[in-house]
Order: C-alpha cells, then structure tokens, then sequence
C-alpha cells in the first residue's frame, strides 16, 4: 500500500539496498524502542549499553565507515537509517551518531593505526561505548576559544579543563577530547578510567531525556604520548567530525517530523468533532499539506546530499544548508501536528510533544541555526561574519 506521506514517491528513488536498510532499522525501531521510549524519557533513563550491542549486531555503529568490522555502507543507506532510528527518538539517534560519526570517526580519520585497532573493533560491536569531548560549559558555539589545555610534560600530555553538554560521557569507555595545546588544538583519545577523569550525569533535562548526558571534568589528566590522534591538527579536524554528525541530523530530524505528521494524520482522520473527522475541515488540511510539502522537500534535500556524499563529495556549507532546513521545518511540523492534536497532543501517549522536545535541543547542538546561517552567508558572500 502506498504511503501516503510519500507523496512524491520518492522511495522510486532508493535503490533495493537502500530499502532493505531503512526496513531492518525500522524493525528494530518499532521492536526494541517504541514501546519503552515514552517511558525512558519520562524517567530520563536509557539502557545505552544494550541498544548499543543490539546496535552493533546490526552494523549501525559506525555504519559508514569501512575495515576495523565496520559495514561499509553508502551514505544514503547511513542517512536513512538516522531517519528510522529519529523516527523512534532523537537520543536514539544521538547514540548512533555520537558513537559513529563523532567518536569512531575521530579514531577512524585521525588515529593511529594501534588507536584504531584498540578501540573501534569493540566500539563497532557495541562493546565500548564512545564520546566526544569539544563543547565547554563557557564555549559553545564557540570552539575556538576553548579553555581545555594540553601541556607537554616529558613524554607525556597532562590535560586540564572541561567538557560540557557531552552525550553517552556518564557511560562511556573512552572519550576523544580536544584541547588546546602550544601547537595549536590536538586531539585525544582518553580512556574513561584514567585517573584525574571524572563524568557527571547532567540531569533535570527537559529535552533529549532518553539520552544519556554528562560533563567531564579533566583534573591533570596524564596520559602517554601515544594518546594524541597524530593526524588531528588544528580546529578543522573536529569540525569535520561535525560535518559528519551533522550530515546524520540532516536525515535524522526528518525522521521525528514524519512520526509527528503520520501521527497526526491517523489522529485527524479518526478523531470526530462537530459531527466529522477532525481531516474533513479545510484548515486540518491546509496544514497537513503544507507539513507534507515540507518532509518531502526535506527528504529531496538529504538524498541530494546523501547522493553528493556518495559521489564527489559534499561540502561542509551543503550539510549546513541541510541541518538548517530540515531541523527548523522538523520542528515547525511538530508544534503544528501539537496544535492538531490539542491537548492530547502534550500527552505521553502521544510521541508529538516528545519529539517537538527533543528538537528544540537537535536545533542547538552541532551547531545553532545562527552558525549555519552565517556558514552560508560567508559562501554566498566571501566574508567571514564570526569575528
């Protein structure tokens, strides 16, 4: 039966693989995470470690990267998989992202061969769970001034600063941390357990509940030379690592947009006032088509992409169009499909309010709505508007 959201029929437009793909994670999605996730996130608890090995059975950590166990697949059938894993929610996603795109990745692009053959075999499989150590509690949006250092003492690094705002930190068995040293920003790979590394659970959330949150707190942290990424020098390096993750955000926020939407249009077309399907009044229908003109903008827009990343390659400014489309119209279709909802539209039982939460944070991390703008508007214009 044909899906009415795909109005466009864009599902012509994958590939057999590509659906075999979506289809094993919705799978999943539906199996393992929708019938506990309203009740993680009202506790503001999630079992991180099982969903990563049954994560790492399916080949999702790390799903885009190739050797080291790695599944090797396409950056469509990546992003389509953010889509489905979103769909259930954003903390899901976040794990998968954080791990691979972010975590992984650093490793994968940057480490040495012995960094690589220690940790991402085990974090492919889901047996080490990983972080990424860059946002500070002072410095956000603001990388470049961050205040983490990295001094040379002999042989080794010792590392003193914060990290703020770090998904899967309160779980994680090795985190890569950037820090500024003499040379300029140098990346780290640090295991958990070194003393002189501390994790807090930042609680209290009211976005993002079922994911996992912490600060890291690094007091003198001594670590032996051979923990430096040898091929990560200066601020590009973790800010390709966001160009990937951010490339997930792109598919992934589209994927909480169409659970919102598909919601929405079962409630109206079931939910009876004045004598009719709340879908049969005009205004119902003005705004479910004009929500599904969005999602499939949205989803020609990350294919596109997708498509580029898979040929001659996307360009950081490309992703940035992307998450600041796909995330500001995810988020615009969640609050109208509320308003369509009424007040069981800030019920638990329903997944809208949920999601519309949840991307008030996938707005701010990986960047603001601002920082894209103003990538764009430095491509468009040549001129540089952070300074």
């Amino acid at each position: 039966m044909t899906d009415p959201l795909d109005l466009l029929a864009l599902d012509s437009a994958l590939d057999t693989e590509e659906r075999q793909i979506r289809a094993v994670v919705r799978q999943v999605v539906d199996d393992r995470v929708r019938p506990s996730v309203a009740d993680w996130y009202e506790r503001g608890e999630v079992p991180v470690r099982d969903l990563a090995r049954e994560f790492g059975r399916l080949g999702l950590l790390g799903m885009h990267l190739t050797g080291y166990g790695c599944a090797g697949a396409s950056a469509v059938a990546y992003g389509l998989a953010c889509l489905e894993l979103e769909a259930g929610d954003s903390g899901v996603r976040s794990l998968v992202s954080v791990q691979g795109s972010l975590a992984m990745y650093a490793i994968w692009r940057y480490g040495s061969e012995e960094q690589k053959q220690r940790w991402l075999p085990a974090m492919t499989a889901g047996e080490a769970i990983g972080c990424f150590g860059l946002t500070e509690p002072d410095h956000g949006s603001d990388p470049a001034s961050m205040a983490t250092r990295a001094r040379r003492d002999g042989d080794d690094w010792v590392l003193t600063g914060g990290k703020m705002w770090i998904t899967n930190a309160p779980v994680a068995e090795v985190a890569v941390v950037w820090a500024r040293a003499e040379e300029g920003v140098r990346g780290f790979v640090v295991p958990m357990d070194t003393p002189g590394v501390t994790a807090r659970e930042i609680r209290r959330k009211m976005s993002l509940r079922a994911s996992s949150t912490g600060e890291i707190v690094l007091d003198d942290v001594r670590l032996p030379a051979d923990a430096r990424l040898p091929g990560a020098e200066g601020l590009k390096a973790p800010l390709s690592c966001l160009t990937e993750a951010r490339y997930g955000i792109v598919w992934g926020a589209l994927g909480a947009a169409r659970d919102c939407l598909a919601t929405t249009l079962t409630y109206a077309t079931t939910r009876t006032q004045f004598g009719r399907p709340l879908a049969g009044f005009q205004l119902t229908q003005a705004k479910l088509a004009d929500m599904v003109v969005e999602l499939q903008k949205g989803q020609l827009l990350a294919l596109h992409l997708g498509r580029l990343a898979d040929g001659a390659g996307v360009r950081p400014d490309q992703v940035s169009v992307g998450k600041l489309n796909n995330v500001r119209e995810a988020l615009a279709i969640a609050r109208q499909c509320r308003t369509i909802l009424g007040a069981n539209g800030v019920s638990g039982e329903y997944p809208v309010m949920r999601h519309a939460n949840n991307l008030e944070s996938v707005l701010t991390y990986e960047g603001t709505s601002e920082i894209h703008q103003l990538v764009v508007g430095q491509r468009l214009t040549g001129l540089s508007a952070f300074a």
